[in-house]
Parts: structure tokens; sequence; C-alpha cells
């Protein structure tokens, strides 16, 4: 059987072709739901999608008749995507999801309906001041997660990390049900910190190029102790009058940033977790192992981590879409 899965995100789409469960062909665009948001029209994402899923086919070498379904997720299912769907309030299980999956006919995009796989949300309501913290939310997420937890089989309490623009770190209970989840915006601060503020002559190339564990937990500490703003600011006080290089100072504040990420698992209402709460910790090389010192050298956390390799991690949208689909009856 061969199927497609969509992957909107904030700026960027991918789709892949599957046969039999398997990827046998790949396209990806720098297309997503913020163009819709820019333009105030869906025109220039449909056309993205739509010219994606024909690049993806043709290096599956399949045409699109031979495509028995079509499944979509992530930010695709917003009020700026193609097709909105109402978040599935927490705590969410894999058939939960399945049955809030809805089929739209998009026809500027594909020929036939497509399935598209809901996000979650923490069970907050009545919004205001004195409870605003505790509400978050995901779209994509919770695809990538219930692909993780099938890989894994995870049936203890986890926290699953997805490390990027907006780092999200998703509570699974023992059930394994989503139990909700937190948001932070740790890429985004460090793309901003390392680029366009007085810090970008002392980061030279921006970005941490290898792991310097001692200048990473040091980071951390000093935000802990100090404040995001102060530690981020030490930054160029050690380029000034000390001798570390600049991937030494780029590791502190990469400490600075995620330790901080760290204080909201421990402090947030969002989610609620054990020191001996499993992690499982997903993203690009340098933010996964660092992620994983942080946690490992932070006296908070007791719990097992798992630091996910390359193909542990591969095509997790796609195959959690396919997860979820299977469980709805949609797929053989």
């Amino acid at each position: 059987m061969n199927t497609l899965t969509i992957d909107t995100g904030t700026t960027n789409t991918r789709v892949t072709a599957w046969r039999d469960g398997q990827p046998v062909g790949q396209a990806a665009t720098q297309v997503g739901v913020r163009d819709t948001a820019i333009t105030g029209n869906t025109r220039k994402l449909e056309e993205a999608v739509r010219d994606t899923i024909a690049t993806a086919l043709a290096e599956a070498d399949l045409d699109k008749s031979e495509i028995s379904r079509v499944l979509a997720s992530g930010m695709i299912t917003s009020n700026v995507g193609l097709c909105e769907i109402p978040h599935v309030p927490a705590a969410a299980g894999i058939d939960d999801l399945a049955k809030a999956m809805r089929e739209s006919l998009v026809e500027t995009v594909w020929h036939q309906p497509i399935w598209f796989v809901p996000g979650v949300r923490n069970a907050v309501d009545h919004i205001g001041l004195h409870n605003c913290e505790a509400m978050d939310m995901m779209r994509g997420e919770e695809t990538e997660s219930f692909a993780l937890v099938e890989r894994l089989n995870l049936s203890e309490p986890t926290v699953i990390v997805l490390p990027g623009s907006h780092s999200k770190f998703v509570s699974i209970d023992a059930q394994q049900r989503i139990e909700g989840c937190v948001t932070t915006l740790a890429g985004e601060l460090l793309h901003v910190i390392s680029h366009d503020t007085i810090l970008a002559g002392s980061l030279k190339e921006g970005f941490a190029k290898k792991i310097d564990t001692e200048m990473l937990l040091a980071g951390a500490a000093s935000a802990r102790k100090i404040g995001l703003g102060r530690a981020c600011f030490s930054v160029r006080i050690l380029d000034q009058f000390a001798v570390y290089d600049a991937n030494a100072r780029a590791n502190f504040l990469l400490g600075a940033v995620l330790g901080s990420d760290l204080l909201t698992l421990k402090n947030s209402s969002a989610i609620r977790m054990s020191p001996g709460t499993r992690f499982v910790v997903s993203g690009k090389p340098i933010l996964r192992e660092a992620i994983a010192r942080l946690v490992e050298g932070d006296d908070f956390f007791s719990g097992t981590v798992t630091v996910l390799g390359d193909d542990e991690q591969r095509d997790l949208a796609g195959y959690g879409a396919i997860t979820i689909a299977r469980r709805r009856g949609l797929l053989g």
C-alpha cells in the first residue's frame, strides 16, 4: 500500500512517500503556515504542498494514481493551515487522535480527500492571568511523540524532548497517553542572541560546534543563579577579559538557555514531572547531547536519559501519522 504523509510546520513543509510502511521518497520546501499569516491567504501554502507532493512522488517513482491514502499533520490543521481541527484535550491517547481525525478535499493540493491529524492541548479552561502558564498546545509533535511511543515501546512516565525553534517537552504517562506539554522559545532565543545582539561578535560562528561540558554546566548554573539576561552578558565578559575560545563561550550560552528550560520543567504548571521521570531526547546532535548532559548534571533529575540516534528519530511525523491512521482503520 502506498501512502503520502504531509508534515507542515511554521516555516517548512515535508512530504514523504511510503510503500508498505517504509519511506521510499521525500521532498521538502521552506514554506509553512507563516506564509499564510503574512499573505492573508493559503494560496502559497497550497502551491507549495502540491509541488512538494509532486517532487516526493517523482523521487519514489510513483504516480499519483498509485497512492491509496494521504495523511497530514502539524500546523496544517491550524487556523492558518488548510483544514482547521480543534485540539484534542489531554490526557490524549492514540485512539483519541485517531477518532478525531478529519478528511477534507483540498482540490488545489490533491484530487482526493486528505486525512488530517489534530493537535493536542493541555486541559485548562477559562484562561486568565491566574492559570495561563498551565496552558500549552502542540500541532505536529503529537505524531512524533506517538511514533516514539511505538518505536521505543514506552510504558513508563516519560518526557519526550523535541528541541527546535520552539522546544517542546511532551509528558507521556504510564498508559501511553500524552498527559500534557510545555513549550519554550529556546531555539529562537539562541538564534537571536547569537546573531542579533552585541554577543554576535563574541560568538564568531554563532552556535557551538562541539560540546564543552564544563562550560555548558557553568552557563546553566549562571542562569539559575543570576538570571538568563545576566548570564548571556557574561559571554561578552568571557570574550573581553578571559581566555576561553568561541566554542567555549557558545557552550556557556547554550547551557544558560537550555538550563532555563530545565528550570521550566521543575516549576511549570503545564506539566508535572517527578525527579525519576525518564527522558527521551531527540533533535540535532549538538542539542540532544547538550540537553542530556544538563539533565545528567542536575541533581533534581534521577530518571533514565535516552538519547536518540539519527535512525531512531527519522521520519517521526510521517511514521506517527501512519500509526494513528492505522488505529482509525484507514490503512491495511
